[in-house]
């Protein structure tokens, strides 16, 4: 993925080509942002160029945008393609992200207040998310929050079993490869056993972050409401 910057008067376009997901092109992307985020606040991407997004680059533009927020500045995307449009809706994501249909109305917004984002209505029921790769967590507690759930989430079974102690959940979502040491993994694997599993799969960080999202959704409604 190649990525063509240039400023326009105190916002920064951020041209994306290619695909963005798992490796080396998110590692870019998120390179990028967090260098421009040194001395910019305001960041457009560009996402005309844009073929592919798997759920760990999804979860990339769900990080940066967070830094970008956390640094007092926003992110927004312009000329969002089809393909992309289609991934944020089925990931559930088209409120988080501030979408516009060109660069000129992107750059405008940066110069109005912005609407806030619509606030999901939570159904009460609380999932914890536990996988290595912190941008698919990112994009998990995206997409299951604003499915309506409460959502926690960490890179470790140890944490997660210090979770599981302190506080109730209805869901776990375990994603693959996680390591520990033997007598941590036996006691996270005793305490799965007292409540709901999804595994995710080892393709689910590369799958069209769309269709991923939109699955596993399905999952969760599945299990959380098997007689509906």
């Amino acid at each position: 993925m190649s990525l063509d910057t240039r400023e326009v008067g105190r916002v920064t376009i951020v041209r994306c080509n290619g695909r963005i997901v798992a490796g080396g092109e998110s590692e870019s992307l998120r390179a990028h942002i967090d260098r421009l985020l040194l001395d910019r606040r305001s960041i457009i991407l560009h996402m005309g160029e844009v073929g592919f997004i798997d759920s760990s680059g999804l979860g990339t533009m769900v990080r940066s945008l967070t830094s970008s927020r956390r640094a007092h500045g926003d992110l927004k995307l312009c000329n969002v393609t089809e393909q992309v449009r289609k991934v944020l809706e089925m990931s559930r994501l088209t409120q988080v992200f501030d979408t516009h249909e060109s660069e000129e109305k992107a750059v405008a917004a940066f110069y109005r207040p912005g609407a806030p984002a619509e606030t999901p209505v939570p159904t009460g029921r609380s999932i914890l998310c536990v996988d290595y790769n912190r941008d698919v967590l990112a994009y998990l507690r995206e997409l299951v929050r604003r499915a309506g759930y409460d959502v926690q989430s960490t890179s470790h079974p140890g944490a997660a079993l210090i979770l599981m102690r302190v506080t109730r959940f209805d869901l776990l979502l375990v994603g693959p490869d996680l390591t520990t040491s033997p007598a941590t993994w036996q006691t996270f694997q005793v305490a799965c056993t007292r409540l709901p599993v999804i595994e995710l799969g080892s393709d689910f960080s590369t799958r069209d972050a769309g269709e991923a999202g939109a699955a596993l959704l399905e999952k969760i409604e599945a299990r959380l409401n098997p007689l509906l």
